[in-house]
């Protein structure tokens, strides 16, 4: 099945269909297939008519528009009063806020190490009670979602910090429908079948991978999300979990087998396009125009939701999940990242705006535009623009497990340089568990 990669122009003719009320809503209320009881009862459930409420977050420019087109309909259930600030040094300016006791009533942390770091030091407020249980039972693996916003407070007493709303998916492999077609590949479903046909590409006489690790500066980091990906197929969740935290090394023999996973696909000069020796050297966003090449210099390209910007114009892709081992019995995990939504100034309009996102409109609204995925199982997926989304928001609800970017979680020192550097040295011929050895001693210099 093709899917449409022009979501943003399919987004656009949706908008122009759709009437706008008091000329600043998006979608007209009981227009479109959105969920508008969830949405009614909300309003008639809350009056915060003269009061303020105060967000900061990452996005800036078209991004905010589109956060400011949700909160709209907040301002309009409620009678508040929403002022959002995005800034693209978010990190640096919501510790300075909190220090300064100038902190809005709420912070969107684009990764949970900071809240985390933040709830340690009492500057978050822990969410409602019941709010744990809502997201276990809502959210396609729910658990997965509590814990991660889930950090110990001053007093050493665990609770749930934060609120994921809106996520990125990476768990992909993205195709040629046409090249697949062509040679009459399936689509596989586990990585059984992909290692299958990983060696009947090449029986073929073909290349079964565009891999390109080469980012600038952060050279390296395509590599991470492979190892990550392939450690949760590989091993249970918790030890991903100890992985990430320090509490089982690097040097672990579960470690060095999923970085070892990463060398079947990418240190195999039949497997990846330039053989192995290009795939440090070659751009991530150059990697994958080997895909639409006639005939094709590569078939498949794992990489996150984010790489069709990359694709030559007018390209006809698609994408499968990256699957997990039969055998393995280990589910359905998905790696990804997403925006962590905390209390940062404790305020009721704080808590009442962390009920919005419970309702399943306050997802539609945004899923009928672009860029959003959610795991909230509620939601009416006919409310995306492309079939694209719709599909990869399927993956995610699939997912019987979900995890962070590791290297995200990983301090910078280590996450954002000695994994990067030290997978950049693997895939060039360096031992795996040397190269272990040499990301571990860099933490534990740390220490």
């Amino acid at each position: 099945m093709k899917k449409s990669l022009l979501a943003g122009a399919a987004a656009l003719a949706l908008t122009a269909g759709m009437a706008q009320a008091d000329g600043h809503m998006m979608f007209a209320p009981g227009d479109g297939a959105f969920n508008w009881d969830s949405y009614e009862a909300f309003a008639g459930d809350n009056d915060l008519s003269g009061q303020t409420l105060s967000i900061t977050g990452p996005w800036i420019g078209a991004d905010a528009e589109l956060v400011e087109s949700i909160l709209v309909y907040f301002e309009e259930a409620t009678g508040a009063t929403v002022n959002y600030s995005g800034s693209d040094s978010f990190e640096q300016d919501i510790v300075i806020a909190t220090q300064a006791g100038s902190a809005p009533n709420i912070a969107v942390f684009p990764q949970p190490g900071l809240a985390a770091d933040m709830a340690a030091r009492g500057l978050l407020t822990p969410l409602a009670d019941g709010t744990a249980d809502w997201v276990s039972a809502n959210y396609a693996a729910g658990d997965s979602w509590v814990d991660l916003g889930t950090y110990a407070g001053p007093d050493g007493e665990d609770a749930l910090y934060g609120f994921f709303y809106k996520v990125d998916l990476k768990s992909l492999v993205w195709f040629s429908p046409e090249a697949f077609d062509e040679a009459g590949y399936d689509i596989p479903t586990s990585m059984e079948e992909l290692m299958a046909l990983t060696d009947q590409i090449v029986a073929d006489g073909g290349t079964p991978w565009c891999i390109g690790l080469g980012s600038g500066a952060a050279t390296g980091w395509p590599a991470t999300d492979w190892v990550e990906d392939l450690l949760l197929r590989t091993q249970p969740a918790d030890v991903y979990d100890g992985w990430v935290t320090n509490e089982i090394p690097f040097t672990d023999e579960r470690i060095v087998g999923a970085i070892e996973a990463f060398g079947h696909f990418a240190r195999n000069d039949a497997y990846v396009n330039g053989g192995a020796s290009a795939v440090a050297t070659t751009d991530f966003r150059d990697s994958p125009a080997g895909l639409f090449s006639y005939p094709p210099e590569c078939y498949m390209h794992r990489q996150a939701s984010f790489i069709p910007t990359f694709f030559p114009e007018g390209a006809d892709a698609d994408f499968f999940y990256f699957p997990s081992y039969e055998e393995g019995d280990l589910g359905n995990p998905v790696l990804g990242a997403g925006t962590l939504w905390a209390i940062t100034d404790d305020a009721p309009a704080a808590h009442v705006f962390m009920e919005f996102l419970q309702t399943p409109i306050a997802h539609e609204l945004w899923m009928a535009q672009s860029g959003f995925l959610t795991p909230h199982s509620g939601v009416n997926l006919d409310v995306f623009p492309s079939d694209a989304q719709r599909a990869m928001n399927e993956i995610l609800l699939g997912a019987t497990t979900f995890r962070f970017d590791g290297s995200d979680l990983m301090p910078g020192e280590i996450g954002a340089g000695a994994f990067w550097t030290g997978m950049v040295d693997y895939t060039s011929g360096a031992d795996a568990a040397d190269v272990a050895q040499a990301i571990q001693d860099r933490w534990d210099s740390m220490q």
